[in-house]
């Protein structure tokens, strides 16, 4: 089982582990800072070496109890002990975007009573997918952005905590999606608040605070049916 230090700290970088199992370009750690992608945030990618033996890792995976680093080379069999690296600026990006969305889910939550359908998140942009009950215009996605960047602007803190399954799904707020996606096998719930303005089930990285977000520009905006409507958006 791999230890997922991610979840305790989004902001460490370096890391030293053991090796668990090596087949070929792909190598099984006792413990990993690098995430290995789910909930629409791409897996981690970075640097796993000792002395002069240094290879990439280009994705990451997430295997029953074990995370999987791919690399873009073989390192010896030999290796029992390694170094790794994240490619931070590419990782901060995605706590960024992250964060991001979640502020965005609490801004058409609250003030639309819209759902999520779905997201995605790159190191340079992202998009949201939401049920909108309401008329969908120009005007209205202004007021989004705008009330968004408002919420982000007031230096919220972001806390990250667990609650027993049964406890979290008693409150509907947590489960943000139109559908719940959490696996039954999951009995602790990650809990990620975004102080007064959003608390969802979630086991992405985030920044700490909304200021380190900076604003959003929506780029994008469209109707992809009745009520399924999409934003794409960058940070500035």
């Amino acid at each position: 089982m791999t230890e997922e230090l991610f979840l305790k700290d989004a902001y460490l970088r370096e890391f030293d582990a053991r090796v668990v199992k090596l087949d070929g370009r792909e190598v099984i750690l006792d413990r990993t800072a690098f995430y290995p992608g789910g909930g629409g945030q791409p897996a981690d990618k970075g640097t796993l070496g000792i002395g002069p033996i240094r290879a990439l890792v280009v994705d990451a995976r997430r295997e029953g109890s074990d995370i999987v680093h791919v690399l873009d080379k073989a390192i010896p069999e030999t290796v029992r002990d390694l170094k790794g690296g994240l490619d931070w600026d590419r990782r901060h990006a995605h706590m960024r975007y992250h964060t991001a969305l979640h502020v965005l889910s609490g801004v058409i939550w609250r003030n639309f009573d819209a759902k999520v359908t779905g997201g995605q998140m790159r190191s340079e942009r992202a998009r949201m997918d939401f049920s909108f009950p309401g008329e969908w215009t120009a005007e209205v996605v202004g007021e989004i952005e705008h009330l968004t960047n408002e919420a982000l602007a007031q230096e919220r803190s972001v806390r990250v905590y667990e609650l027993p399954r049964e406890e979290a799904l008693k409150n509907p707020d947590l489960i943000r999606t139109q559908v719940n996606l959490v696996p039954e096998r999951v009995k602790t719930i990650r809990i990620v608040e975004i102080e007064g303005l959003d608390t969802q089930a979630d086991g992405g990285t985030h920044v700490a605070n909304t200021s380190e977000v900076g604003e959003i520009e929506i780029t994008t905006h469209k109707s992809k049916g009745r009520q399924n409507k999409r934003i794409e958006f960058v940070l500035r």
